[in-house]
Order: structure tokens, then C-alpha cells, then sequence
């Protein structure tokens, strides 16, 4: 099954995701529809509201709580990226230019806290106490992600375990979330909601991972950041962290000197791109995120045979070979 088939699949549901986000979103605030809409209809794939409505269905459900379920996981992925952007001082976001770069950084941050908020509203009419708790968590771990990415910005000498507690908050433990609350949704039993979050956990560790990676492989018109932007945000990825791990003591100086400066040349950066490929950090990154993969695939033997679990897979399957 391919992931096209996926998303033909859940088309209906997905477009009944897409009421909910502009319903949401409505304000007599002008700006707040507006920042919000430049980002959530610039292309963004609605990947964890699909996971979403995957695993309540894999579990059973069909009730209409999924839809503002499914629009809470991508306002609060929303929020985080509109925060990002003034962190990094992005220029661009998904092919496009920034909202920071367009209504500026005080306007982000608030309609980022806006979608944190209304979240937080949509959740309490949802009214399942379980899918609250879970997600006061994840926001804080989110949070935390954020504050401790923003202390190792720069730092040439990040280690490979603080690399993965960074993409472990920022990133994993959402798309954990949206797989375990279809299951809560369900009313699923504690071993499948724990199955489905360490399915997503592992999904989402795997996810980073690649975008990290296509970050020195894409073509920029095929994938919607400059490549080489993490280096530029002084942002240290698997795959330099690896490189630099192998080189010798030397080499290894060079490189980093080169890293630290973070405005790069075209040369200085080609010759990073090289180092790495030379010292296989492209492929000791995708090879961490294949096993991240195929342990999120064994963790579904739990469940029998269904479509649904096809389609796990198919998503699975999806974030390791995709190019953009």
C-alpha cells in the first residue's frame, strides 16, 4: 500500500479536519485567521491528524470527537512552528515566506499562543480527562525541547544522546500523542494506548531524523527549506554529529570552525556536505531511523490483520523513503 492510497482512504475524514481547522480559527481579531491560515494552508501533509484517525480506527472508533481531536494536533504543530521561526529567524517555512518575515515576531508568538489555547478549549468540550493529561505533558515536554535546543544552539561539541532528547521533545512525543489519542478516543485498553504512543514515538524519532538528513540531500525546490538551513540556525543534526564523531582529530578541527561561524559560503558549505558524505553520516542517519521504523512495525503484532494496520505501515513506510 502506498501513502497516496492512505490519504484517499481517510479523503472524507481529512476534509471534515479541514471544517474543523477553519472553524477554529475564525476571530473578530483579524490578524489571528490570517497568521494562522498562511501556515496551515501552505501545504502542511495533516500527518498527525491522519495518524489520528488511523488508530481510532484501527481501535474501533468512528465518533465525531476525532475531528477537533485531529485539529488540535495540528494547531498546537502549528503553534510550535510559528514559534520556531522566531527562534531561528526564519526566512521561509514550507516553500513560502515566513509569518514572522510577514506581519513580524510579536504577531507569531501571540497567534501561536492563540492555537495553544484554543487547543486547550477544544479539549476541554472533547472532555476526556485522559487526552487532557496526556497533552498538558506533551506541551511541556515540548516546551522544554525548545528552551534546550535554544542552550545547545551553536555548540559544535552536541552529542549524539543530547541530539535525540532534542528531537525526542520536540517533535516524537506529539506524533506520540496523536496515535495514542485515537486509541483513548476508542476507548481502547491501556497496553493498546501504550502500544500506539511507543508506535508513534518511534514514527516521530524517525520522522526528524530523515527531515534532518534530506536537510543535506533535497534539492531546495523539491523540499521546502534552503539546504543547509540547520547548520545556518547553528542547529546540529545526526548526520554532521556522526561525521565529526569519525573524522580525525584534525579534520575534525577544520569542520568545526567552519560550523561555529554559521554564516557560510557556498564553498565552506559544500565542503561540510562532502565531509559528511565521506564519513557516512547520511547513511549511519538513515540507517538510525530504519530501525527506529521497523521497531514501531513489530510493536503493531499486538493487533490482528486489518486494513488499518496496512495503513500504519504504509505511513511507516512512507517517512523512510520519502524525498521531500
Amino acid at each position: 500500500m502506498q501513502i497516496q492510497e492512505v490519504f484517499s482512504a481517510y479523503k472524507k475524514d481529512l476534509q471534515e479536519v479541514e471544517r474543523n481547522l477553519n472553524k477554529h480559527i475564525t476571530s473578530d481579531v483579524k490578524l489571528i485567521p490570517d497568521v494562522s491560515r498562511h501556515l496551515i494552508d501552505s501545504g502542511g501533509k495533516r500527518f498527525r491528524p491522519l495518524l489520528l484517525l488511523i488508530c481510532g480506527a484501527l481501535c474501533g472508533y468512528k465518533g465525531k470527537n476525532r475531528f477537533p481531536m485531529a485539529t488540535v494536533m495540528e494547531f498546537i504543530h502549528t503553534a510550535t512552528l510559528l514559534h520556531d521561526d522566531v527562534v531561528d529567524q526564519a526566512v521561509m517555512r514550507r516553500g513560502k515566506i515566513s509569518a514572522n518575515n510577514i506581519w513580524g515576531n510579536a504577531a507569531s508568538v501571540l497567534v501561536g499562543d492563540f492555537l495553544y489555547s484554543k487547543s486547550f478549549t477544544l479539549m476541554t468540550e472533547i472532555g476526556n480527562l485522559a487526552i487532557m493529561k496526556m497533552m498538558s505533558d506533551v506541551t511541556n515536554i515540548m516546551s522544554e525541547g525548545e528552551v534546550f535546543q535554544l542552550m545547545k544552539c551553536g555548540d559544535v561539541n552536541l552529542t549524539e544522546e543530547e541530539y535525540l532528547t532534542i528531537i525526542h521533545k520536540k517533535t516524537a512525543v506529539l506524533i506520540s500523542a496523536a496515535c495514542a489519542s485515537g486509541a483513548i478516543l476508542a476507548g481502547a485498553s491501556e497496553d493498546k494506548v501504550t502500544t500506539l504512543a511507543h508506535f508513534g514515538h518511534n514514527l516521530g524519532m524517525a520522522f526528524q531524523m530523515t527531515d534532518d538528513t534530506l536537510d543535506y540531500m533535497a534539492k531546495e525546490k523539491d523540499f521546502g527549506k534552503a539546504i543547509g538551513k540547520d547548520l545556518e540556525e547553528g542547529k546540529m543534526t545526526l548526520p554532521l554529529i556522526y561525521a565529526l564523531r569519525k573524522a580525525k582529530p584534525a579534520e575534525r578541527k577544520i569542520i568545526k570552525e567552519k560550523v561555529a561561524r554559521r554564516k557560510l559560503s557556498q564553498k565552506s558549505l559544500k565542503e561540510i556536505l562532502i565531509f559528511i558524505q565521506k564519513h557516512g553520516g547520511i547513511d549511519y542517519a538513515m540507517q538510525c531511523a530504519g530501525k527506529y521504523i521497523s521497531d514501531a512495525k513489530l510493536m503493531l503484532s499486538v493487533f490482528p490483520e486489518s486494513i488499518q494496520k496496512n495503513q500504519l505501515f504504509a505511513v511507516a513506510d512512507y517517512i523512510i523513503y520519502r524525498q521531500t
